[in-house]
């Protein structure tokens, strides 16, 4: 008998069949990756299939774990997709016991908002007008789409197929894992109001699926993982220690003086979907080297 203690017993994902939303790239392959080379046989998502058969490819052949990355081309934020996906799954597997919500994009930007100096900022007529006139409500519209909305039609979807994972684990219950940001905890817009304010909904809706799930007596739990500065698409790339702070915009500097790692965002996914993190429910784990202890936020 294996002691409980273990690292195997507690944190191994050997059997275990998950899926990842945007997870051919960025943290969304940090996370897909940690999760395969603990065992799980992970469904990878997203609309660029060419992409996600390149990354599961990479993964398998190398031989990196002792689990399995397989590609499956989901639009999160269209629901005749997701269900498509969901019947795929629910056909090869009959269950899931991991689900990912990473799917995200920054939206419209306002550059000129933290540049105080620009000819935006003359009065607050023309800083007004300047806001109003870059953006516009089908930007917005397209950011909650995917960074909030599609949260909640993709947790739905594979809501039945993860109560039913639920059953394969003695005292073990099946994980919903949304990857919002810390941008929706500070209080600084970082030029993009739209993003923010849909990753602070992300976090909200967090807690309600959480906490309606528990009371519904659905065996299912719902966490939040708020990544700070990393490298990602949506970070174009690598991140030196000189660009850590452009990149975050905070008010004080991020205190590793660094980006996020795979091991570090992974492993906050591993542990929440273990039996080590079994206890934890409806909770957000900011992994952000120390941005939100110095920048103003809603905690």
């Amino acid at each position: 008998m294996s002691n409980p203690l273990s690292l195997e017993s507690m944190f191994g994902l050997q059997g275990r069949v998950a899926l990842v939303t945007g997870g051919g790239s960025g943290i969304g392959w940090m996370i897909a990756s940690g999760l395969a080379t603990n065992g799980a046989k992970v469904y990878i998502t997203g609309r660029r299939k060419h992409k996600l058969e390149e990354s599961a490819a990479s993964f398998n052949q190398s031989n990196q774990g002792n689990g399995l990355i397989v590609a499956l081309e989901m639009d999160a934020s269209d629901r005749k997709s997701i269900s498509a996906a969901q019947e795929v799954v629910a056909s090869k597997e009959g269950k899931l016991h991991i689900l990912v919500n990473n799917a995200g994009q920054t939206g419209p930007v306002s550059p000129f908002l933290e540049n105080t100096s620009g000819p935006e900022h003359k009065d607050p007529e023309t800083l007004g007008r300047a806001l109003f006139n870059n953006e516009s409500f089908e930007g917005w519209a397209d950011v909650y789409k995917i960074n909030t909305f599609s949260i909640y039609f993709v947790t739905t979807a594979f809501l039945g197929l993860l109560a039913k994972g639920s059953a394969d684990v003695e005292r073990w219950t099946s994980s919903v894992i949304n990857v919002t940001s810390i941008s929706g905890i500070i209080k600084l817009a970082q030029n993009h109001f739209g993003y923010n304010s849909s990753k602070a909904a992300a976090s909200h809706l967090t807690k309600m699926l959480a906490t309606e799930l528990a009371l519904k007596k659905i065996p299912v739990r719902v966490c939040s993982v708020a990544p700070g500065v990393y490298e990602s698409e949506m970070t174009y790339g690598t991140i030196g220690p000189d660009l850590v702070n452009v990149v975050g915009k905070g008010l004080i500097p991020v205190p590793e003086n660094r980006p996020g790692t795979a091991e570090e965002v992974a492993g906050t996914v591993i542990y929440l979907v273990s039996k080590a993190g079994c206890y934890t429910n409806g909770q957000e784990i900011a992994v952000d080297g120390g941005y939100t202890a110095v920048n103003p936020s809603v905690r």
